[in-house]
């Protein structure tokens, strides 16, 4: 998901970069373009390039030498262009759509995040010379992704409770966050020994170079074939066991600054730096107790008559001090607590949704709540009281399903990318970087 999230982010800084003189992407293409590669039945001009390569030159305008050569960076970011054409086809085979409805409101977060309207930001383009209809299409294209990688993991990441008491029982489960950088020396599907011979000693190669003072961001920029190159291998902030399960334990006996020996995985060989760790406290949180009655609103009950019949019951147990346990016996349209009178148990203030949370917090133990309303009818609270509850158990084991299933839709979308990287036709007209079904870049 982390890969989905930084192609929304590259749209937001490709947008803030335009009050730069230096802005030129997502320029309108120009007449008698060149092919720069062939994706498929799609194809990429060299102005997309181009376009897409001095976005890049404009956000490291700051620090050009952390960028490798022209022809590197050009053979980067075509490879990134390359994997969005060919994951954009294939969701709109599978009958992956974003209507228009859809594509409004992505914009307006996006100007949200610029701290503009939609108005401001479609000025801010055209005074830029850039297309507001390119813009959307960019931005569908990376909601089409975002969509095909969420088909493509549902399914593939459930996770048993056998596989939790698994990992728990194991006690490789880390509480805390880890912020990392890699960088991935890529491996083709199916690599013969030469090829691994060949990447090992690239991997050792930059390795040595890190070693010898050079900054790994930069090496990750010039060097690595992950689709994050570009970001310096930044992993972010992440869950100490949601980074990749290989890094996991490579990285416990590493400290802030540590830089490892390559690592080989599935798509290569990977060399990882711990940029900083941090810890996670007890987990104590605030539980309510609380009963409540629900009317709800169907074809037979409109939600005038429902808030009616609430505000009745209401007012037979704060004036008339009837029983509100007896009443939700009696009354309540919820099958899970009438029975119990409206008993909830303890839980968790965001257990039942924003509503329900609203109006915990404005009670004081006894208090009967005003009627409100949610998706389904109209309810009233009773808080029966709080307490401070250790939920460090729970959460546990809530983190540890989050652990397998990061891991295993991690793991199915790249396995998915590298297949539908190997099985397309993809032919390289970059000048100098000339090839037929190359992939040089392996999937991140």
């Amino acid at each position: 998901m982390n890969r989905i999230v930084f192609c929304l982010c590259f749209l937001v800084s490709a947008l803030s970069a335009c009050s730069g003189a230096q802005a030129q992407a997502l320029q309108p293409a120009q007449p008698l373009d060149r092919i720069v590669a062939v994706a498929d039945d799609s194809v990429i001009l060299q102005s997309e390039l181009d376009a897409a390569v001095a976005n890049v030159l404009n956000q490291y305008r700051a620090n050009p030498q952390q960028l490798p050569p022209r022809d590197v960076l050009e053979r980067q970011v075509l490879e990134s262009l390359i994997m969005l054409r060919l994951q954009v086809a294939r969701a709109k085979d599978t009958g992956i759509r974003v209507n228009d409805s859809e594509i409004d409101q992505a914009m307006q977060r996006v100007a949200e995040s610029n701290k503009m309207t939609v108005d401001q930001m479609r000025a801010s383009l055209a005074s830029q010379n850039m297309s507001y209809a390119d813009f959307r299409d960019h931005l569908r294209d990376q909601l089409l992704v975002q969509r095909l990688q969420q088909r493509v993991v549902q399914g593939q990441s459930n996770v048993s409770d056998s596989e939790i008491d698994i990992l728990l029982a194991s006690n490789s489960l880390k509480s805390g966050q880890v912020h990392l950088q890699h960088i991935l020396i890529g491996l083709p599907n199916g690599a013969d020994a030469s090829q691994i011979a060949a990447a090992r000693a690239k991997a050792d190669e930059v390795k040595a170079k890190i070693d010898g003072g050079m900054d790994f961001t930069t090496a990750a920029i010039q060097y690595s074939s992950a689709q994050d190159a570009l970001q310096g291998g930044d992993l972010g902030w992440r869950g100490y066991d949601e980074v990749p399960e290989a890094f996991a334990n490579l990285v416990e006996g590493m400290k802030p600054g540590d830089v490892s020996q390559p690592l080989r995985g599935p798509s290569g060989f990977h060399i990882v730096k711990l940029v900083d760790k941090r810890t996670d406290g007890k987990q104590v949180v605030t539980e309510y107790h609380a009963r409540h009655i629900l009317i709800k609103v169907n074809e037979l009950t409109s939600s005038d008559q429902a808030k009616k019949t609430i505000e009745d019951i209401r007012n037979r147990i704060v004036n008339g001090h009837e029983d509100f346990a007896t009443l939700a016996k009696k009354d309540s349209q919820d099958p899970s607590t009438a029975s119990a009178g409206g008993d909830m148990g303890w839980f968790p203030i965001d257990q039942y949704g924003s509503s329900v949370a609203t109006a915990l917090t404005s009670l004081k133990d006894g208090e009967v709540s005003q009627p409100f309303v949610s998706d389904l009818g109209w309810h009233i609270l009773q808080l029966e009281g709080t307490r401070q509850q250790d939920r460090s158990k729970e959460m546990k084991r809530e983190q540890a399903r989050e652990v397998i299933r990061n891991r295993k839709a991690e793991q199915a979308y790249e396995d998915f990318l590298r297949q539908v990287r190997s099985e397309a036709y993809v032919e390289i007209r970059l000048p100098g970087a000339e090839s037929r079904s190359d992939p040089d870049k392996s999937a991140p």
